[in-house]
């Protein structure tokens, strides 16, 4: 049986179609999910794509947040549902407090759009076995809001507890704390970073690499065998 993956559509979204994409070319199927929905339409995984949800209004994932299909999202998360937040789906699983932290606007005020070096500090989520702890990747980066904060203790508990996913190496892009790029929760299903891996699923696009395809083969591993 094919698994499904679910991808989140908020007024404002920008990557769905290419997040789409990027699962079919992982062999799952993706079910497109509309913010409206309370209904997640028996997906077993969720992906909530980059954009600008609701134009950023207030601060950026802050509105998204209270999406109908949030109030399905978060129940089923904290379930082991496993849900991953690209940029924009970073800041709103932030804002659901399915992860910790905040994102504030990049420290040097701009927009950024790159290429981004990373390495892979946890690969053992639901959505990075495919990657190695220690590898070094490049995934397309674009973001205005993606400084990653959080107080000093919740920045110790993350690194005691190997819940910093992703670093950014050679640049801090943003100004991200400890050069972080992405983190998990505590049960490694619930994943956030802002790097953009569904464009690096081709040769074709992005970095030219395939850098970001294990994101959706990890999953599909982790679905099937489950």
């Amino acid at each position: 049986m094919t698994a499904r993956i679910g991808v989140v559509t908020f007024p404002g979204s920008l990557d769905d179609r290419d997040t789409q994409r990027a699962i079919r070319l992982a062999g799952a199927e993706p079910v497109a999910l509309w913010h409206k929905d309370k209904d997640l339409h028996q997906v077993d995984a969720v992906v909530l794509c980059g954009g600008f949800s609701y134009g950023d209004y207030l601060r950026a994932g802050a509105i998204a947040r209270f999406s109908p299909v949030m109030e399905t999202l978060i129940e089923q998360a904290k379930a082991g549902l496993p849900v991953l937040g690209i940029c924009n789906g970073f800041q709103i699983l932030t804002e659901a407090h399915l992860l910790p932290g905040t994102m504030l606007r990049n420290d040097h005020l701009h927009f950024i759009c790159r290429d981004q070096k990373l390495r892979v500090e946890n690969a053992e989520t639901s959505w990075t076995t495919d990657y190695t702890a220690g590898q070094e990747i490049h995934i397309p980066l674009k973001n205005n809001d993606g400084q990653y904060v959080a107080d000093e203790y919740t920045l110790d508990q993350l690194e005691a507890e190997g819940r910093v996913a992703f670093r950014y190496l050679d640049f801090n892009p943003n100004g991200s704390q400890r050069d972080i790029a992405g983190v998990t929760n505590e049960a490694g299903n619930v994943v956030g970073l802002m790097p953009h891996p569904e464009h690096a699923v081709e040769p074709l696009i992005g970095t030219g690499r395939t850098d970001g395809l294990p994101f959706f083969t990890s999953i599909l591993k982790k679905l099937v065998n489950a």
